[in-house]
């Protein structure tokens, strides 16, 4: 574990791009309702950016879990996922 995090913290850039994949994703998939016009999903997809750098700022320089947690965060979305599709595919 404190290798992954020795790594995140030399690579600040490919760690920024993580957290930023990762917000971007939980937002479209918990969050985004329905199809915004293309000025509003810019300006969201911005308000994400500064978010995941304020959050890139927290893991580099106080070593908080930040993409950890993401990750967990996601692992448990793909998890209830599953448990949808296994819900639908019992009740055919």
């Amino acid at each position: 574990m404190a290798a992954i995090t020795e790594w995140l913290n030399v690579h600040y850039v490919v760690t920024y791009f993580i957290i930023y994949v990762f917000m971007a994703y939980v937002y479209t998939k918990v969050f985004k309702v329905r199809k915004l016009p293309i000025l509003k999903e810019l300006i969201i997809y911005l308000v994400i950016g500064v978010g995941a750098m304020i959050l890139a700022s927290f893991q580099l320089l106080l070593e908080l879990p930040i993409v950890y947690s993401l990750t967990v965060a996601i692992l448990l979305m793909f998890m209830v996922r599953i448990r949808y599709f296994f819900e639908k595919r019992q009740k055919r």
